[in-house]
Order: C-alpha cells, then structure tokens, then sequence
C-alpha cells in the first residue's frame, strides 16, 4: 500500500512549517499555510501540489472559505478528515469576525449588525433570515436561523421570528436576510414581511430595531432608509 505525501517528506528548504518557524506566517503562500494545516498529500501527490490544487479548484481563499463539505469532498484527494478540517478553518474565519469568540458584541449602528453576519452570509446561495437578539443594553444575546428558501411575508411567520427571541428574554431584535445575486435592494415583499414583524413585536413587547439586507459586501438598512 503507497503512503501519503507528508510535508516531511518534501526537501528541507520546501517545506512550509521550517519556513514558517524562520521567517514568520506572512512569508508563506496561501497554498503552504493549508498544506500546514492538511499535512499530508496523496500516494500521487505532495501536500503543496494539493494545497494548491484545492485553491485553484475552490476559487482562491473566499471561495475556499465559503465551500461546504460536499464542494470538498468532491475534490480529487480530499476524503472525510481533509474535508473537516477545512470546513473548521473556514469557521474559525467567520468566528474571527463575530460576536462568538466569546467577547460581548453590542449594536450602536446598522453597520455593527451588518458586520456582525457579514461573513456567514454573503456568500450563500439561498435566502436565508437570520434573527439577532439584544439585551436592554443592545448587547447580542443570540443569533438564530429561521428559514432558508425564498422569504416574504405569507412564508416567514412571526411565530418563527419571536419563539427564541422571547425564549431568550430579547429586549429587542434584529432580522437579516441576504440575497443570492448580491444586490441588498429592498424589495416589496421585503419591506412587506418587515411591516408584518414589526406591527407583531408592538404586541409582544419586542421591538424590531431594523431589518438588514446583505448582499456581497455590502448592506441596506431599511431603518436607514426610513422604511422602518
């Protein structure tokens, strides 16, 4: 039986992690911190040509960083445990950027809640709202998914939206949605389901403070934009 390609097993003067360890993590390529991070290749092929590959294959690191676990086990040479731990990368990257690196995180303005879910969502291929709730301080308390698929105002209900926020005792929420095609712009059955929800939370006693759009790096507030 052929072994697997380790990173010991490429020259001294290729290999990533003495090159790491010499010269500091920004020397590296993006190809030689994921070989880092595999370790091993293949029987046919080195972890710096696999590394690579999956790069090219992915679409570079965004794409990489966006991949599911079907995108890579569909790759050449990538089985169950390469697979996990990409998708672990990937996740840190995304926690990096967001309140569950176990830090408060507290809403001032549009732009912190945008920023909050800008990550996890602005690559994804389907509708998808998302409810942040807040504490009496604007503190997150949670972030919940309440549907996927194409959202307006008959689909999403508000049962939907307010079962965790009022679970969680939520002073106020937040919802967020984002559109596949990467324009933010508010359409009608958008600012329809936003009515609905918040003529909803009067009644519970949670205000809805506004409701994000995102699209592929960027946003629209719709209280900014004085729909809300």
């Amino acid at each position: 039986m052929e072994k697997e390609l380790r990173i010991m097993d490429l020259p001294e003067s290729e290999r990533p992690r003495e090159k790491l360890l010499k010269y500091g993590a920004e020397s590296l390529s993006n190809g030689e911190l994921i070989a880092i991070i595999l370790r091993t290749g293949s029987c046919n092929e080195n972890i710096l040509n696999l590394s690579n590959r999956i790069l090219r294959e992915t679409g570079g690191l965004n794409g990489l960083l966006t991949s599911c676990s079907e995108d890579f086990l569909n790759l050449k040479g990538i089985g169950a445990a390469k697979a996990s731990q990409l998708l672990a990368l990937a996740e840190i990257s995304k926690r990096f950027k967001s309140f569950r690196s176990g830090e408060q995180y507290k809403i001032t303005q549009p732009k912190d809640a945008a920023e909050l879910i800008m990550e996890s969502m602005r690559h994804l291929k389907q509708e998808h709202l998302k409810v942040i709730m807040l504490n009496t301080k604007n503190i997150v308390i949670s972030v919940k998914d309440v549907s996927v698929g194409s959202l307006n105002s008959s689909i999403v209900h508000p049962r939907e939206v307010f079962c965790e926020a009022i679970k969680k005792s939520s002073a106020s929420i937040i919802i967020t949605h984002n559109h596949p095609s990467g324009d933010p712009l508010p359409s009608s059955e958008d600012i329809a389901l936003t009515n609905r929800i918040k003529e909803c939370g009067k009644l519970l006693g949670i205000e809805l403070l506004d409701h994000i759009i995102i699209g592929n790096g960027v946003y629209v507030s719709l209280k900014e934009k004085g729909i809300l």
